[in-house]
């Protein structure tokens, strides 16, 4: 199995909590920082969907970033599409950590977005 992608802000506490919980389980991992290396509108538009969830749990809703831009009040009236375009200008955004499962071909098959340990233990144990 290729190895899970494991989206992260390194000063993040959750990600941190994250990062020991698959270290505790022996998952081995491919880490992102989310800040350098941003999510695309491909990767968020594929992930988005391979998800299932709706877009505003993309959204990282207690930052400064998200609060500064009045998204709260911005995000309801957005497209999808609008959405996940402003997710791709800053990694800040995103909500964190995410962790991307694939498939055997490089593939997504599980999109977990925030750190709840049952839906991780769940997809990885």
């Amino acid at each position: 199995m290729t190895q899970p992608l494991f989206l992260c802000h390194p000063r993040c506490s959750t990600c941190a909590k994250a990062r020991a919980w698959m270290g505790e389980h022996g998952i081995d991992h491919t880490e992102r920082d989310i800040r350098i290396d941003n999510p695309t509108v491909a990767e968020l538009t594929l992930w988005h969907t391979v998800s299932g969830l709706p877009i505003r749990r993309f959204f990282n809703t207690s930052g400064r970033l998200y609060r500064s831009m009045g998204l709260k009040d911005k995000l309801p009236s957005m497209s999808d599409e609008e959405a996940i375009a402003l997710l791709a200008t800053d990694g800040m955004l995103v909500k964190r950590p995410l962790l991307v499962i694939p498939d055997g071909a490089g593939d997504p098959v599980t999109v977990l977005v925030g750190f709840r340990q049952n839906e991780w233990e769940a997809a990885l144990l």
